[in-house]
């Protein structure tokens, strides 16, 4: 646990939020802290309906906590999340079989390449790996090691309050479905809990799901809100079964998810050539250990790759339970060879691409990764500093596989992965951050501005609203694969916004947005991030009747 706490939580205090989800879900939050509103959160002039507001509290809640620090307070859900899992994880392993395997379980799921980079995001599924894992564990135990009452109701409301939190969250309780069919086919050690219990379980999952489901049922329906009707249609139909039936984003093939075990899982799947066979002994022996957590890794990995639209982070979930089923094949496969070999060619192979990547970029010149750097707009020293990271935490990971070698190859494994992301995240935030993150941006805007100054804002980021200093106007956010407001509708009404209050009013917008009949000499260049240029548009740089037919071919060049 210490060594998870300082590999997740380097970093921490050294960046905003970052694109593309983290400023959204901070930006609701900080609506929440701002005005009180826990129920229909507002992203800018509009309802947000795309996801439930549970995450949006709990890191409402961290920031209040870090004294209203944005910085400490927005990863620390997450954080907690990652925490709680790996000892759910550990705990499982230690009642199903031993202390030790519950280790192994528990270091397995820490490094796995998908688990600590999202442990160390501002997303809900850290928080939903968190809710599923702990269903799991519920059932698990009550149905493999007599946990009764208490264990299958924690399961049921875990299940409960993972739904509300992702809409996927029930999910885990088809774990019930590999059991059920156990018990019927008499394999020892499988029993199901009597009918009362199920009563129990599925109630104690209405009362989860009721925390947020009640009251929004309640005022959506009562206040006559055509809005709020709407935005309960959007978020529990449109964003739920539509995006499942009929994705409209994120197109992959359908065996996209698989290929998401044999990278992202790593180093732990690495074991797969040893642990199929091994697997498939100990289910020709009738073990429930095995069966119950392997049939739900394989039944997730099936549900999320039926709907074309398909995310590395869908199949998450099932990581917990991947690294459990390993587990008690570790200490045999540990003292193999040829899994220490693989082992140490990974830490080899990743460590040696890392540092001749840090290489390149730092003696490299014209060499493409510069080039890709500076056309972010990164400063040469930025991006010998960067290269550098790169170096040094590649020359780690060549390091520790020269000194541990193939007999403590599983141990390399770990101590080159802890130095990658330690080292990453304190030498490389604070540079990114400068352009990952508008604050650079909203600081110029600020001090053009003055104290009196009012903004609007068009072709927005939530992270834009985020950092701004004072309340900013806007217009609709969009446009959207699935809607939103048009640019043309946007810029139209923030002209007609300006021209009420001409002396005082500025506009912040994209510079592909900016209509070309607006005056270019006049307009600043407020910055970069992500490689978009943002303008600010002052009073009287636009003529009556302007309107936004396309992107002006004269673009300001202070």
């Amino acid at each position: 646990m210490l060594a998870a706490l300082v590999v997740i939580a380097s970093g921490i205090g050294l960046r905003d939020p970052w694109p593309a989800d983290e400023p959204r879900f901070a930006l609701l939050s900080r609506y929440i802290l701002d005005s009180g509103e826990w129920l229909f959160l507002m992203r800018g002039d509009e309802l947000y309906s795309d996801k439930p507001p549970v995450f949006m509290w709990l890191q409402a809640a961290a920031i209040r906590m870090a004294g209203g620090s944005l910085r400490l307070g927005f990863l620390l859900p997450s954080l907690l999340a990652a925490l709680g899992t790996l000892w759910l994880v550990y705990d499982l392993g230690r009642r199903l079989w031993t202390h030790r395997v519950g280790l192994w379980a528990a270091w397995l799921l820490l490094f796995a390449l998908q688990f600590t980079f999202q442990s160390k995001r501002a997303q809900i599924d850290p928080v939903l790996l968190f809710l599923m894992t702990l269903a799991n564990h519920g059932l698990l135990l009550a149905v493999l090691r007599g946990g009764g009452a208490q264990a299958w109701g924690r399961a049921w409301f875990a299940a409960g309050l993972g739904t509300i939190t992702k809409a996927v969250g029930g999910l885990s309780l088809l774990l019930l479905a590999p059991a059920a069919w156990a018990a019927r086919r008499g394999w020892p050690g499988v029993q199901l809990p009597p009918a009362r219990l199920w009563s129990a379980g599925l109630a104690l999952f209405l009362l989860a799901a009721a925390i947020w489901l009640g009251p929004l049922l309640w005022f959506a329906l009562r206040d006559g809100e055509p809005a709020h009707r709407e935005y309960l249609h959007t978020i529990l139909f449109h964003q739920t079964m539509n995006r499942y039936a009929a994705s409209w984003d994120h197109h992959e093939p359908v065996w996209y998810h698989f290929s998401i075990v044999l990278t992202l899982w790593l180093p732990a799947a690495l074991a797969l050539p040893w642990a199929l066979p091994a697997w498939w002994s100990r289910l020709k022996r009738r073990d429930p250990r095995y069966l119950l957590p392997l049939a739900w890794v394989l039944g997730v990995l099936v549900f999320f790759s039926i709907p074309s639209g398909k995310r590395d982070v869908y199949v998450m979930p099932a990581l917990p339970m991947f690294c459990l089923a390993l587990a008690p094949l570790m200490p045999g496969l540990s003292r193999r060879a040829g899994p220490r070999r693989l082992a140490l060619a990974f830490v080899a192979g990743l460590g040696g691409l890392l540092f001749l990547a840090g290489l390149a970029m730092w003696l490299g010149d014209p060499g493409f990764e510069r080039r890709l750097l500076v056309r972010r707009g990164y400063q040469p020293d930025e991006v010998a500093h960067l290269a550098g990271v790169l170096a040094l935490a590649g020359g780690w990971m060549l390091a520790c596989a020269a000194w541990l070698r193939t007999r403590r190859a599983v141990a390399c494994a770990g101590w080159a992965l802890a130095g990658l992301w330690v080292l990453t995240s304190l030498g490389a935030y604070p540079v990114i951050d400068r352009y990952a993150s508008p604050r650079g941006v909203m600081d110029a805007v600020a001090a053009r501005l003055g104290p009196q100054g009012e903004l609007a804002a068009v072709a927005w980021r939530e992270q834009h609203l985020l950092l701004a200093d004072r309340p900013v106007a806007t217009f609709g956010f969009g446009p959207q694969p699935t809607g939103g407001a048009p640019w043309s509708e946007q810029w139209r009404r923030a002209a007609q916004w300006q021209a009420q209050r001409p002396g005082v009013r500025w506009i912040l917008v994209l510079g592909d947005a900016l209509p070309g009949c607006v005056d270019a000499r006049r307009v600043h260049v407020a910055g970069v991030t992500s490689r978009r240029t943002w303008l600010l548009v002052p009073p009287g740089a636009v003529p009556a009747g302007c309107r936004w037919t396309g992107p002006t071919k004269e673009r300001p060049s202070g």
